[in-house]
């Protein structure tokens, strides 16, 4: 018999260690824990001055029942492997914010009674995780998604040697801290200052996936004449080839004055993604880089200190680190849309 815990199942023992007053069942709990980490029943027994059989047993207990208390009738009944499978399944489309609910569910379709702790420890073992759910556009088209991805492939195995792809959006940093998580000693307070300031910087970036490369310009506003001048910029810079673009369906993309002007410059193509689909813009995460290295959780006292830390991060920072960040940096997409809760 083996046994490997994982991080979040031994601090689940761990907190549940700390709190208890029964001895027996601290004695259980250390018993799981110091054999997890390799110790021998025999090693495990001298430490608690139990027998080596009675370690052996509880271990046992424990992997084949998650029993940690020696009460009668303390061990808390298995479920089989169908029950385990459809349970499973169910927890894949229900989302439950307490475990206790989800032992109300197996008590009432099962008729198997789990603590909060024994369903804690359950729903480690099968691999879930307390966290948040992703959110995603309402009207997202998983079908239109995976279309388009065929048509990107086949774009990119087709690309001339000459040619480029690049991935378009605009993005745009309002001079404001924006606060995220963060390690903090457990009952200190960790402060932050915050301004009222709401002007930011309106920018336009193009990834290039190919050779790792964000090219930005700032703007009064976006509209049609700024994605123009974009478009001229990238011109001037891309003296080669056709210069596909990938981008989202906003107004000032589409709009009448874009069109005409495209119909003179043939080097340009656009590609536009399907409707509430940001998942595939490559270049959306290289905005939360930027707001990682930039704004989150960081006070700059004036406009100015805030605009230089921004463009500091598109000069030096990207370029800088930005083969670091192929995992992220990616077009390995993923489709969202297809796992939906109302």
């Amino acid at each position: 018999m083996s046994i490997k815990l994982s991080n979040e199942h031994r601090q689940m023992l761990l907190s549940r260690h700390r709190k208890e007053r029964d001895s027996r069942t601290s004695d259980r709990i250390k018993a799981v824990l110091w054999y997890d980490e390799g110790k021998s029943y025999e090693e495990i027994a001298r430490l608690l001055f139990l027998s080596t059989e009675g370690v052996r047993k509880q271990v046992h207990d424990y992997l084949t029942q998650e029993k940690i208390s020696p009460a009668s009738g303390g061990s808390e009944p298995k479920l089989d492997e169908l029950q385990t499978a459809e349970l499973t399944a169910h927890l894949e489309t229900h989302l439950y914010i307490k475990a206790s609910d989800i032992s109300a569910h197996v008590l009432q379709k099962y008729g198997i009674n789990y603590s909060v702790s024994g369903m804690t420890a359950w729903l480690l073992r099968n691999n879930f995780s307390f966290h948040q759910p992703s959110p995603v556009p309402a009207r997202a088209n998983a079908e239109e998604q995976r279309k388009f991805l065929e048509y990107y492939d086949n774009l990119k195995a087709k690309l001339p040697e000459d040619d480029h792809i690049i991935f378009i959006d605009g993005v745009h940093p309002t001079h404001q801290v924006r606060f995220t998580r963060g390690w903090i000693r457990k009952g200190k307070r960790k402060e932050i200052l915050t301004n009222g300031s709401h002007k930011r910087l309106n920018i336009i970036g193009a990834l290039n996936l190919a050779e790792m490369t964000l090219k930005v310009r700032e703007f009064e506003t976006i509209n049609g004449e700024a994605i123009i001048a974009f478009f001229v910029y990238l011109l001037s810079v891309m003296p080669k080839g056709m210069i596909n673009i990938i981008l989202d369906r906003a107004g000032y993309h589409t709009c009448g004055l874009v069109a005409q002007w495209l119909k003179d410059n043939q080097r340009i193509k656009l590609h536009l993604l399907p409707a509430h689909s940001p998942n595939i813009n490559a270049i959306e995460p290289a905005w939360k880089i930027m707001h990682e290295h930039t704004t989150n959780n960081i006070y700059h006292p004036t406009f100015k200190q805030f605009s230089e830390r921004i463009r500091d991060f598109f000069a030096t920072t990207f370029p800088k680190n930005a083969r670091n960040w192929t995992d992220r940096l990616t077009d390995n997409f993923r489709i969202i849309g297809e796992n939906k809760l109302a």
